[in-house]
């Protein structure tokens, strides 16, 4: 995690990919941590197949409740929801939904997270790269220089 307190972490999350992300909002918002204060926003992505393969559900939903200015979740229920297409809702077709978003706060500085299994990358990917495409972005480039700027983080098996 950064140590700026008010950072913007956007996190990627398929299935049991969920786990690390419980410890930095344990972090941001549970735990007393000397001369730390969370102030920023804590994005959750998380894609599962069904709602009730929703992994620490009722934390999330407490931290929703508890810090609205300072925590915002969305799922992809690949078995429940359907995509803009009519298709079914993959983790990137979630994000893509918020694209224009999550590429301005990753240019004023945010930090996006991966985790989970590796399969989820290619689509991901594919759908950043379109949408960098859409802007006139050099997706290389930019993610190079996320990367660069130890914006860009990826743990995924």
């Amino acid at each position: 995690m950064p140590p700026e307190e008010n950072a913007v972490l956007i996190c990627v999350a398929t299935g049991t990919g969920i786990a690390p992300y419980r410890a930095f909002w344990r972090r941001c918002f549970y735990e007393n941590v000397p001369n730390y204060k969370f102030n920023g926003l804590f994005w959750l992505f998380m894609g599962v197949a069904n709602s009730d393969a929703k992994l620490y559900d009722n934390e999330i939903q407490e931290m929703a409740a508890s810090y609205p200015d300072n925590f915002r979740v969305d799922y992809a229920l690949s078995r429940e929801q359907q995509n803009m297409k009519g298709g079914k809702m993959y983790i990137q077709d979630k994000m893509e939904e918020y694209a224009d978003e999550i590429f301005g706060l990753l240019d004023q500085g945010a930090h996006i997270y991966f985790c989970g299994l590796k399969g989820m990358m290619p689509g991901i990917q594919d759908m950043l790269k379109a949408v960098a495409s859409s802007k006139g972005i050099d997706y290389e480039k930019w993610t190079e220089n996320l990367k660069h700027g130890n914006q860009w983080h990826v743990e995924v098996y």
